[in-house]
């Protein structure tokens, strides 16, 4: 169980993945809304008119602006730098630019509903 109800935020440009995602977390009871966006620029107009996003779920690989790019702009804002991020994507090679970009958990797809949970409830725990 989480530590409180959660709002989350997705971003990927698969359509699939998204709703896989969003299928995942809707099973959740203790997670009252999922946003999603197909890019970071989307992702980052979505975090500055909400402010219950509590975790965001971000790929890297993306149009107009991918994930390490996203993960800059949201750790140089203070209103969006305390977010927890936790990165999903295929390319295991941008662990570390993600990480000392400032992401803070990374894992590679397919990802396992069983490890995003706990990924999820280890942030916000």
């Amino acid at each position: 169980m989480m530590a409180k109800n959660l709002t989350i935020l997705t971003v990927d440009d698969d359509i699939i993945n998204l709703t896989l995602v969003e299928k995942i977390l809707n099973k959740v009871s203790s997670i009252d809304a999922v946003y999603s966006a197909k890019n970071g620029a989307e992702a980052i107009t979505i975090l500055k008119t909400r402010d219950d996003i509590d975790v965001i779920l971000l790929d890297l690989l993306m149009p107009v602006m991918g994930g390490i790019e996203t993960i800059k702009v949201l750790r140089a804002d203070a209103s969006m730098r305390q977010i927890p991020i936790i990165v999903l994507t295929t390319d295991e090679t941008k662990k570390a630019e993600a990480l000392q970009s400032g992401a803070n958990l990374f894992m590679v797809k397919p990802m396992r509903e069983k490890d995003i949970l706990l990924n999820i409830k280890e942030l916000v725990a």
